[in-house]
């Protein structure tokens, strides 16, 4: 049944196409390819969420490179951004300040995340623009629709990264250059799902990177809880990127993209499971670290932290359901809301 549907969107069989599973752009409503609607005629991507912003108020001849940077898609914004507020609220626990520089880093992580994952999925695009010329989920996206040429497309990529780049100038220099080593998880991960079973690990590595450029902008330097932080982000990654590549899995097989979800299979809640206690055992752990020296009132609310997403994650573990598309793609955009949780529990205890 699924190799038809492929073949009537224009994929004969045996032809190796890379089905669009999760890239660097998270966010899209999820469709098979059978199920697909038609490009709109104002040139809106055919898996966008309907009615977004950009389609209804940005100006028209902007639409296009809002539609590369994913602007209307706000999940993979919170995704890069939480793990930012995560290593700065750590930061103010283990050196006791926050004030107005704080409040610039944290403000500079969120307009840092827009911009950088507008960067990252542009250039997903351009890497990716033969394949989803020959996709139905993505073939009307604004490089193979012939909205965007590749030359405009690497142009707008550069003015978000050198926008990001006068924002992150104003922070130490430790998080400046850490900021320009994540230009290379960024870069390497569009490929990662055509060489390894494990695409969401690059993806892991890239996402996170903000817990070490946000404590370091703060600290001035880094210590092991950012890195310990910043392997617990890395297991939340995998965590809700295996959910999500699932809704892909059949497909994926038939033309052969590797992702975690096809590695586990009828294994995934197990796996799921292990990389919920490592997010927790390791986010615990950084906690304990940053926070030491603080208060005991302070440091059990701090570990309020880990608690919460862990519960959190929980809950999505207990309602995952692999053939049920809708329902993973509801989980996966929870995870806003249990990476929320964190931040909410280290401010309250920075407060104490």
């Amino acid at each position: 049944m699924r190799l038809r549907r492929l073949q009537r969107n224009g994929l004969p069989f045996g032809q190796r196409v890379i089905y669009k599973q999760p890239d660097f752009c998270h966010g899209a409503d999820h469709m098979k390819p059978a199920d697909r609607m038609p490009e709109a005629e104002s040139g809106a991507v055919a898996d966008a969420v309907q009615g977004n912003w950009v389609d209804r108020w940005a100006p028209r001849a902007a639409r296009p490179y809002l539609r590369l940077s994913r602007a209307d898609r706000p999940i993979g914004t919170w995704l890069l951004l939480l793990p930012c507020w995560w290593g700065l609220a750590l930061a103010a626990l283990a050196t006791g300040r926050f004030g107005w520089e704080g409040a610039w880093i944290a403000l500079g992580c969120a307009l840092g995340a827009f911009l950088m994952r507008g960067a990252g999925c542009t250039w997903n695009d351009v890497t990716d623009r033969h394949i989803d010329g020959a996709v139905a989920r993505t073939r009307s996206r604004p490089i193979p629709a012939g909205q965007v040429r590749v030359v405009q497309a690497l142009i707008w990529m550069a003015a978000q990264s050198l926008v990001s780049l006068v924002i992150l100038l104003t922070f130490d220099w430790a998080a400046i250059w850490l900021g320009v080593a994540s230009l290379v998880p960024v870069a390497i991960y569009p490929f990662a799902k055509r060489f390894t079973w494990w695409p969401q690990v690059f993806l892991g590595l890239a996402f996170n990177w903000g817990a070490l450029l946000a404590w370091a902008a703060l600290a001035g330097s880094l210590s092991l809880a950012p890195l310990v932080l910043y392997l617990s982000g890395i297991a939340w990654t995998l965590f809700y990127d295996t959910i999500y590549a699932h809704q892909d899995a059949e497909d994926d097989a038939l033309i052969g993209v590797k992702s975690t979800a096809r590695l586990f299979g009828d294994r995934t809640k197990t796996w799921l499971r292990g990389f919920l206690v490592a997010t927790v055992l390791l986010m615990g752990f950084a906690v304990l670290l940053a926070a030491r020296d603080r208060s005991m009132l302070s440091l059990v609310v701090a570990l309020g932290g880990p608690w919460a997403i862990g519960w959190h994650m929980s809950w999505q573990l207990s309602r995952f359901d692999a053939s049920d598309n809708a329902g993973l793609l509801r989980l996966f955009r929870s995870n806003r809301d249990a990476g929320l949780l964190p931040v909410l529990f280290s401010a309250a205890a920075l407060a104490l």
